[in-house]
């Protein structure tokens, strides 16, 4: 392990998920903890997605934002996370890359299940196209993207979407993504005790998202048994994740199915890890997160 991540692991505490609501109130506290981004170079605006129900949005608009924009999905296993817990992320994305991020409240597991968070996030990705011009981005030029749970349902979005001929995605921002309820990689199996993130944990995010819903390629994308025409992605992983190898098998299928993917594998991280900013190696994640989408969403 990446020794400036290493030192930080007694602070990271030992969450089951048993009890969501105290585990929500964990995940703000740690959000609460990261270092406040600079937000003096862009405009910030909470918005409402008419929608059923309605969803709310947080949009980050850079000063110097040329068109391009992306649909951005937080992480905490389907179960934590909200538009504050986000806001380091999503603000930190909007000025390192000069895109437009709209960032979505979903709904959360148990108390709302599959597909409510998946259908969330398309009713944003359909609102932002069909108002581009009101939001001032392209709607040619729209990413869809995310970290943990919320990578998952940005590539939920993109077989969505092109299932259902909706509106073209530019390209797909995934990082460290959870795309696989049958947990039966290597990684999987025996990442028992990794910090933050191990395998009991994300068997319970799965239970808490789907219940007794039987899983489909829009619930978990690494059972779709199809990926060509999906758009080009950006797929991140930390080496010591259960996510890991099924991140790393759904790119190499992206690539067999004709999709371009750049992959990026990063030695020495656990799951959520870029959140320690005093480690070198989680401001280079970022900038290449920021990078990935600058050069995908260019003019």
């Amino acid at each position: 392990m990446d020794p400036e991540l290493e030192a930080f692991i007694p602070l990271f505490p030992r969450a089951d998920l048993t009890d969501p609501i105290a585990e929500r109130k964990n995940f703000a506290a740690l959000a609460a903890a990261v270092p406040a981004p600079d937000t003096t170079r862009m405009e910030i605006e909470d918005r409402t997605v008419p929608a059923d129900p309605d969803v709310a949005v947080r949009i980050y608009r850079p000063h110097q934002a040329r068109g391009g924009a992306v649909v951005w999905l937080h992480g905490g296993g389907f179960v934590m996370g909200d538009l504050d817990t986000e806001h380091p992320w999503a603000a930190r994305m909007a000025d390192l890359s000069g895109v437009v991020v709209i960032s979505v409240d979903y709904r959360l597991a148990p108390e709302h299940r599959f597909p409510a968070g998946l259908d969330d996030a398309y009713a944003v990705l359909t609102w932002a196209a069909e108002h581009a011009a009101e939001l001032g981005i392209d709607p040619a030029r729209i990413a869809v993207g995310g970290h943990s749970a919320g990578a998952g349902l940005a590539a939920a979005v993109a077989l969505r979407a092109r299932d259902q001929q909706g509106p073209p995605i530019r390209f797909q921002l995934l990082n460290q993504p959870g795309l696989d309820d049958r947990q039966e990689t290597w990684s999987a199996r025996h990442f028992t005790d990794t910090p933050w993130m191990n395998s009991a944990k994300v068997a319970a995010i799965w239970r808490h998202y789907l219940g007794s819903t039987p899983a489909t390629p829009y619930a978990a994308p690494a059972r779709a048994t199809d990926l060509s025409g999906l758009p080009p992605a950006y797929i991140a992983t930390a080496e010591l994740c259960p996510n890991r190898d099924e991140d790393i098998a759904y790119a190499l299928r992206l690539l067999q199915a004709g999709v371009s993917v750049e992959l990026h594998q990063w030695a020495g991280t656990f799951h959520g890890s870029q959140a320690i900013l005093s480690a070198e190696v989680s401001h280079r994640q970022i900038d290449e997160l920021a990078a990935a989408l600058r050069r995908a969403l260019a003019e």
